[in-house]
């Protein structure tokens, strides 16, 4: 029997204006109380776009292995892990129902008994249409017949949302499989080589089920002020975040920031660059206080990734500030977000090898010694993890306050339609002097933690309960013998893989 949902067929889940088994145990704290942070006096952030865990870092154990690393316990893909050792042992990849091929388009995906199983695969293109993380697929991810999450997440839905999306789209993956993709390390061989020498997480999270504009209020605010959607989605919601964010603790506390954005493609125009603009390109403007940035703070607005750049510029002159936030270039095409439009091609190896660029250049710096870097992701892109979300403490107590008509939680509730779960797992890679050698967190937590770890260095007071909550990521330090005073030397980011939106994989 063909299962209907309760959305109208050719409408999006939440797309309204752009586009295994839970585990808590805590991984063993630090041994070093937190006043080892004192060694540290820079601590730079950045939240590339859209990639999930298991699509990025899923293939982990298998790249160690043929690279000589020693195992260790990672919850990535299943059927990378290995037979005996340490658990998570071997299992069969992953799985979603796929679209009833009685109903193509332009019908809607029917997920019924009839529906084929899509199981997990290597995507051979760096390009890929957009899969959305918004309000509704994020919640049809955690369980096709029960989103609101009144039952533990059967992480079912991946498929059934890529392929509603695209066929309301009009993509040619109107089957939805390119949600189940993931790269290798031969793909991302940058990343592994950083993810393996460093420090990363398997439990580090998303905060909220929803898209990009909500995680980024929550990397600096630790909370979204009840939005899921980009302010003004819903007429009705159109005020900027009254909320403190980290940059105004710091700065009331005397301490140095700066947020550096890629003016590429922009239509700012410079250099000079004017900081009104530069803005513009950075999500504190969401807040009414980020919109005093350029009257009275014009200079804590820079450039990176051009000739000349700010960053550059202050990496050499001993301008590094304190705590620095790095804007995803996404005009210039480089935030590893998947494609929006077949006419635009957005490919994942570019972006990284621009990180690349950004982190080798702070390894290379006289900061090195005394500097933290933690790359993440803002959310998980729609793209399938079989790791569940996790509880998680309110902000404020406040709930979401703009879903629209139609939208999950609106004529149902459960414990999925409140801020008290993350979103999906993200990437993370914490690279420091300090980072332990090919260290593997169990901890749970989400990219609030990073508030977390400023606070906990700068004497700082928690903005909500959610960053409070959060562990303060000493654990992924030795600071009584730094592994990495001398860096490693990383490989240069390979940029040979084809890229094609017109078929998988």
């Amino acid at each position: 029997m063909r299962k209907m949902r309760s959305w109208a067929a050719g409408t999006l889940l939440g797309l309204a204006v752009s586009a295994g088994a839970t585990d808590s145990a805590q991984s063993t704290s630090s041994q070093q109380p937190a006043a080892g942070l004192n060694l540290i006096n820079h601590i730079i952030f950045l939240a590339q776009e859209n990639r999930s865990f298991d699509h990025y870092f899923g293939e982990m154990r298998h790249y160690w292995a043929q690279n000589g690393y020693s195992d260790r316990s990672f919850d990535g893909l299943p059927q990378f892990n290995p037979q005996t050792g340490d658990a998570p042992l071997y299992g069969p990849p992953p799985t979603n129902p796929g679209c009833d091929p009685a109903f193509p388009p332009p019908d809607d995906c029917a997920v019924d008994a009839a529906s084929p199983t899509i199981t997990s695969y290597h995507l051979k293109t760096q390009c890929t249409e957009n899969t959305s993380p918004s309000w509704n697929e994020a919640h049809v991810d955690w369980d096709l017949n029960d989103p609101v999450g009144k039952n533990p997440a059967q992480l079912n839905g991946f498929v059934y949302a890529a392929a509603h999306d695209a066929r309301a789209i009009k993509f040619h993956d109107k089957s939805g499989r390119r949600a189940m993709g993931y790269y290798r390390g031969t793909d991302l061989n940058y990343y592994y080589f950083m993810a393996s020498n460093f420090a990363t997480s398997d439990r580090w999270f998303n905060p909220v089920m929803s898209r990009t504009h909500p995680n980024r209020e929550y990397l600096i605010a630790a909370t979204s002020r009840g939005y899921v959607y980009p302010i003004g989605t819903d007429f009705h919601d159109r005020n900027l975040l009254a909320a403190r964010t980290i940059f105004q603790e710091l700065q009331a506390a005397g301490d140095t920031w700066k947020i550096y954005v890629n003016p590429t493609n922009s239509g700012c125009s410079g250099p000079p660059y004017a900081a009104s603009c530069l803005l513009g390109l950075s999500y504190v403007q969401n807040f009414q206080w980020g919109q005093t940035i350029p009257s009275d703070y014009p200079q804590n607005l820079g450039t990176i990734g051009i000739t000349n750049s700010d960053f550059e510029n202050d990496l050499a002159n001993g301008a590094l500030p304190n705590v620095a936030q790095i804007e995803p270039a996404t005009d210039a095409g480089l935030d590893e977000h998947p494609s929006n439009s077949d006419a635009i091609p957005s490919e994942v190896q570019p972006g990284a090898k621009y990180v690349a660029g950004i982190i080798n250049a702070v390894m290379a710096s006289p900061y090195w010694k005394d500097t933290v870097f933690v790359l993440t992701y803002d959310e998980f892109g729609g793209l399938f993890d079989h790791v569940s979300p996790q509880p998680a403490v309110s902000p404020d107590g406040i709930k979401p306050k703009d879903l629209l008509s139609g939208d999950i939680c609106t004529t149902t509730s459960g414990p999925t339609c409140d801020f008290v779960y993350t979103g999906y797992r993200v990437p993370l890679i914490v690279i420091s002097p300090y980072s332990k050698r090919h260290y593997i967190s169990h901890t749970v937590a989400d990219s609030t933690a990073i508030l977390k770890l400023i606070e906990t260095r700068f004497h700082l007071k928690p903005l909500t309960q959610r960053d409070k909550a959060q562990m303060d990521m000493t654990e992924f330090f030795d600071f009584g013998n730094p592994p990495w005073m001398t860096p490693p030397v990383p490989p240069e980011q390979s940029t040979s893989d084809a890229c094609y939106l017109n078929k998988l994989p």
